[in-house]
């Protein structure tokens, strides 16, 4: 039986509230959630028995996707290294030439969405294109894993997964793995090549009209939780990114069970959402950095963030770039990513009309990124390096 979505409780609660916003409690709710003023103004108008129906419709949904029959089969490629629970799993063919590209993606969620399905994966479309990728898998992080911070995964971890590629790579960061990337770049130019960036915050303070802030005021809240299991937990995790986008769980369910269960539009959906649920917890140190350094602090922006003792700064790098921002992201607003095509020297900046995980394994993932990520890393071999 699937679990999700995760938590189901917050989402039901969450659809409750909207369903009985009125303008009696419109105040309290706005001042709750000072973000959503305009759609819970919204929401008191909807007549009662559309909310019924809204709410009705949620529910369908979610049955509709916990019995689906969909079940994700694709065995993984061999694993070139490991550590701890982390390994870097190798797509490449024995004929593939060229030099090794290494994506890297976040801390908090699997590294499969880059190898979703048959059809849907982006490591073995472009490994069927003749490129040498590998993807760096995370893994659950255990007892050795929760005592990281940001170093430990950058100047360790990740340093070190890099250096057993061996020879320079190209990085390619999805998410929050593209500020680790950036990091590293910085950090070892000798081990790294190019550098590509996925949707990739920099300035967590632009286009989240002060929900970072928000986030960050609520990290004593979590300090009892994070002492206790020494991780931010996946329910408390799906909880946090449930907050920035209130409606949207609701809204996509409520869509999914209106469509054919049998078509691949379905089976896509389902796809997604297993791997959504299928979250990692967060190490306690790392979730102190990035919720009171990033989305606190806004450290990145500001020239703050230190890795190893050294400030991380984009402008620093001396290598091709390329810089891919989705136009639909709710994630990362582009107004988060843009800067660091303009910090970069250089930098091929993409902007598709897609979402933030839409662009990397949606239906139209294949010409919204891996296509001109391709063409990227082909260019690779004949242009000169930067200075």
């Amino acid at each position: 039986m699937r679990r999700g979505p995760r938590p189901l409780l917050l989402h039901l609660m969450l659809a409750t509230l909207k369903s009985s916003a009125s303008p009696a409690t419109l105040p309290s709710l706005n001042a709750a959630w000072p973000g959503l003023s305009g759609e819970w103004s919204d929401a008191a108008t909807v007549p009662p028995e559309a909310r019924l129906r809204e709410n009705a419709g949620l529910i369908a949904g979610v049955a509709a996707y916990r019995r689906h029959p969909y079940r994700r089969d694709l065995p993984d490629p061999t694993a070139i290294w490991h550590e701890g629970e982390t390994r870097v799993i190798d797509y490449a063919r024995p004929d593939a030439t060229g030099p090794v590209v290494l994506f890297v993606p976040s801390l908090v969620n699997r590294a499969y969405v880059l190898d979703l399905a048959e059809g849907r994966s982006m490591m073995r479309f472009l490994a069927a294109q003749g490129l040498r990728v590998r993807l760096l898998d995370w893994g659950w992080p255990g007892e050795a894993e929760r005592k990281f911070g940001l170093t430990d995964y950058i100047a360790g971890r990740l340093e070190r997964a890099v250096m057993a590629c061996g020879g320079p790579v190209v990085l390619a960061g999805y998410c929050m793995g593209g500020l680790l990337t950036l990091a590293l770049a910085q950090r070892r130019p000798d081990l790294v090549s190019a550098l590509a960036l996925l949707a990739t915050p920099w300035d967590f303070h632009a286009g989240d009209d002060g929900q970072g802030r928000a986030l960050a005021a609520q990290l004593s809240l979590l300090e009892p939780m994070l002492g206790l299991a020494g991780t931010l937990p996946v329910d408390l995790l799906q909880s946090l990114f449930a907050l920035l986008d209130p409606w949207g769980i609701a809204s996509k369910y409520r869509g999914f069970a209106r469509i054919d269960p049998n078509g691949e539009r379905a089976k896509l959906f389902v796809a997604l959402e297993d791997w959504l649920n299928d979250g990692i917890p967060l190490a306690a140190p790392v979730a102190r950095e990035c919720i009171g350094q990033w989305y606190g602090e806004n450290a990145p922006a500001r020239g703050a963030w230190r890795v190893a003792g050294q400030v991380v700064n984009p402008a620093a790098l001396d290598m091709p770039s390329f810089v891919a921002v989705p136009a639909k992201d709710r994630i990362v607003p582009p107004e988060s990513a843009l800067p660091l095509a303009a910090m970069l020297r250089g930098a091929v900046l993409h902007q598709p009309r897609a979402g933030h995980i839409g662009m990397a394994a949606g239906g139209t993932a294949e010409a919204a990124l891996w296509q001109p990520l391709l063409t990227w890393f082909r260019s690779l071999s004949a242009a000169p390096r930067h200075g």
